[in-house]
């Protein structure tokens, strides 16, 4: 029964030495830590979201009726962010002087009172437009994007109605 026991003894050490390796405990930890990655992206994912809608190329779809130019007059806004302020232009005209911006930065501070008042007059000479176009020097900051892009959506003060929801980002 000695000599039994010993090689019973000497065949588990033999295993325990050239024995495969057990993976299973790591395989659960590395499957756990990619389920959380992947839940952790998600919930990030949407701080970055911003709600533009891309400019459509192309025909309209069929049946659908396109507005004459009689009816109204067309207005093409567009709102550029640059170090000496914001340039508000249209299809036909650019408002303020030519070649300065029609709400200039003071004292460096962009002045986004004065941007949504502009903003203001423009929508009640053309009540129906939403559309506007935004567009950004590449060296001006995200939260004068987005600061600028509060100012026209919205009216600021007292009573809170939408100018322009409709906002598409331009490539410069």
């Amino acid at each position: 029964m000695a000599f039994y026991y010993s090689r019973r003894k000497l065949k588990v050490r033999e295993d325990e030495e050239t024995g495969e390796l057990n993976i299973v405990p790591y395989l659960d930890i590395l499957m756990n830590l990619i389920i959380f990655m992947l839940l952790s992206i998600t919930g990030l994912a949407s701080f970055g979201i911003l709600n533009v809608s891309a400019p459509a190329y192309g025909p309209a779809p069929t049946g659908v009726t396109q507005p004459s130019p009689a009816d109204e007059p067309k207005l093409t806004l567009s709102v550029l962010i640059s170090r000496k302020g914001h340039f508000v232009s249209s299809e036909s005209a650019v408002l303020g002087e030519q070649g300065e911006p029609t709400v200039p930065t003071k004292a460096g501070d962009y002045d986004y009172a004065a941007l949504n008042a502009w903003m203001v007059k423009i929508k009640a000479e053309f009540p129906k437009e939403t559309k506007v176009i935004v567009g950004a020097d590449g060296d001006i900051p995200y939260d004068v994007l987005i600061q600028t892009m509060d100012a026209i959506r919205e009216e600021q003060g007292a009573v809170r109605r939408l100018l322009f929801p409709d906002v598409t980002l331009a490539g410069t």
